[in-house]
C-alpha cells in the first residue's frame, strides 16, 4: 500500500510542477498547461512505478 501513495504522490507533484511551470512561468494556455501536466505526471508515475517494483 505504501507503494501506491509514493506513486501518487509522486504523480501529484510532478503534474502539479508541471502545470504551474507552464501556466505561469512560461505563460502557456490553460489547455497546454493541462496536457503537459497530464504527460508528465504520467511519465512521473511509469517512473515512480518502477522504481517501487525494483
Amino acid at each position: 500500500m505504501k507503494a501506491w501513495r509514493t506513486i501518487a504522490l509522486h504523480t501529484a507533484v510532478a503534474a502539479g510542477f508541471m502545470f504551474l511551470l507552464q501556466r505561469y512561468g512560461l505563460s502557456a494556455t490553460l489547455e497546454s498547461s493541462l496536457l503537459w501536466a497530464i504527460v508528465f505526471g504520467g511519465c512521473a508515475a511509469g517512473l515512480a512505478y518502477s522504481q517501487a517494483n525494483r
